[in-house]
């Protein structure tokens, strides 16, 4: 969060629609990969700039994927190519907005975010994933290359089911289908961390529980900030009146709306559970402190009296009649015993040990 509000200072100043990115470097270099498609047949390359772009034939449908948003001219080349806002570019490069989408006419600009697990850091991440749909053409940005994409590619290079026989529209439904449908393996993922600290909770919490409770609270946060705009998004697209919108996508668009709606029930009931699992956790460290302060306090209250007695007979008096006796000593000795033993079966009986 730091290092991307510091990226945000330097655009202090600037005019609106500059392009900086805001965000980590996520690629080494920005990729451009063009996919040309129709009923015939299908035809896929990489380009080295926006320019290599061949105009379609009639009646195809062009799918641009940009792997990498660190180059503002590349950016920029594109807009100039599809006639973009800036201010739409700006949302492209910075990665840290909340899911949007916007109907500008002649296009419609989608922001979502993608969640994964991420293995290296053992923890749940997320990342920008942007559209601009258009008439015959999809353009899709990410922050680095990821094959969550390959599904669709696939689809489109095998003709199967009906990608192939539909619009751009379809496309994106498609695409943003394969982003809704990576949240569900990451709740999965959750779910058995959650199973997994509920067996430790309950055996043996420790401060290692309490670590792992706060960090699945941040990916639940994580999640949060991921998937409740993007339903919204989902329902804006079902519901667009745009002429890039077909009717026949709008059944599509809405099975995507109802795996948000489950991903954002699933969300809340984890988030829930994380939430009871560390009210459980700071009870049963309290119920824990109550047992040892109640052990102490029976000890405690078991050598007052026994303190008591060597108190007394450890006082410097002259006229002591005991400090006489043969049997004094083991005397006091078997009466401190005996005080303890009738504490002790007292504290049974009552229920306190």
């Amino acid at each position: 969060m730091s290092r991307l509000i510091s990226k945000r200072s330097e655009k202090v100043g600037l005019r609106p629609g500059s392009l900086v990115h805001i965000g980590e470097r996520k690629a080494e270099k920005v990729t451009i990969t063009v996919m040309q498609y129709d009923e015939s047949g299908a035809a896929e390359r990489v380009v080295a700039s926006i320019d290599e772009i061949e105009t379609p034939r009639e009646g195809a449908i062009t799918w641009i994927d940009v792997e990498g948003l660190h180059d503002p001219s590349v950016i920029e080349a594109i807009g100039r190519r599809f006639n973009i806002h800036s201010l739409i570019l700006e949302d492209i490069v910075n990665t840290g907005g909340r899911p949007k989408t916007d109907d500008c006419g002649e296009y419609i600009f989608v922001r979502s975010r993608y969640v994964f697990f991420d293995e290296s850091q053992n923890t749940v991440s997320s990342e920008q994933v942007s559209f601009i749909l258009g008439e015959r053409f999809v353009v899709s940005f990410q922050e680095r290359p990821m094959d969550i994409f390959d599904p669709v590619q696939e689809r489109i290079k095998s003709g199967k089911g009906r990608i192939r026989r539909l619009g751009a529209d379809y496309l994106l439904y498609a695409l943003l289908d394969e982003i809704v449908d990576h949240y569900f393996p990451v709740l999965e993922r959750i779910g058995e961390r959650i199973e997994t600290l509920e067996d430790e909770l309950t055996n043996d919490p420790s401060k290692r529980t309490l670590a792992s409770l706060h960090t699945l609270r941040r990916e639940m946060l994580v999640l949060k900030r991921s998937a409740w705009p993007l339903r919204e998004v989902v329902g804006s697209l079902e519901r667009c009146e745009s002429k890039l919108m077909h009717d026949e996508t709008n059944i599509f668009f809405r099975d995507v709306y109802d795996h948000s709606v489950q991903i954002m029930d699933a969300a809340e009931t984890l988030r829930d559970m994380v939430s009871g699992m560390l009210d459980i956790y700071l009870s049963s460290m309290s119920n824990r402190i109550n047992e040892v302060m109640r052990v102490l306090t029976v000890i405690a209250t078991i050598f007052m009296p026994i303190t008591f007695v060597a108190g007394l007979y450890g006082m410097n008096f002259k006229y002591m009649p005991e400090l006489e006796l043969k049997w004094g000593y083991p005397a006091v000795l078997a009466v401190m015993v005996a005080i303890s033993v009738w504490m002790l079966l007292y504290f049974r009986r009552r229920k306190w040990l």
